[in-house]
């Protein structure tokens, strides 16, 4: 097969609807448009209603703002850390193992419920009830700083 011989399959092309050339193509006189009307005269933008106030300025303004630094902690309580053994220590790592967080998020650790056990808690942050209940137990609370994946290195 040669390029020149190349065609579309048939019923692939259509001829293009000619319109406003006499009655008897039918299509004449007002061209499949109806009779009158603004629609029968010219194009209508999108979002006209007719003069009427348009929806998209009826609707209530954007307000406010997303602030794109704003960091979200994981949240852990003190009454999930009854999962760990007496002296164990408790990182990030540990409990993504458990399940209690997700991967790459920084931890809170919230003091919600008890703690009857001395544990090693390293989090990113604590609560102030949580750091007090955790060093009541006998347990050490230390705090390890948050540095996002994507944070720029100083060289």
């Amino acid at each position: 097969m040669k390029q020149n011989e190349l065609r579309p399959p048939v019923g692939a092309k259509h001829k293009p609807k000619r319109v406003g050339r006499g009655d008897s193509s039918g299509h004449g006189k007002t061209s499949g448009r109806g009779t009158k009307g603004q629609k029968a005269r010219g194009t209508v933008r999108r979002g006209f209603e007719g003069g009427q106030l348009p929806l998209i300025k009826r609707m209530p303004r954007k307000r406010g703002f997303t602030n794109i630094f704003r960091v979200e902690y994981e949240v852990v309580n003190l009454s999930q850390l009854k999962a760990f053994p007496e002296g164990a220590e408790v990182n990030p790592e540990a409990l993504l193992g458990a399940g209690l967080v997700r991967k790459g998020a920084p931890v809170k650790i919230l003091g919600e419920g008890g703690l009857d056990r001395r544990l090693v808690v390293k989090a990113n942050k604590f609560s102030a009830s949580a750091k007090q209940k955790i060093e009541a137990a006998g347990g050490v609370a230390e705090e390890t700083p948050y540095v996002p994946a994507n944070a720029k290195t100083a060289i």
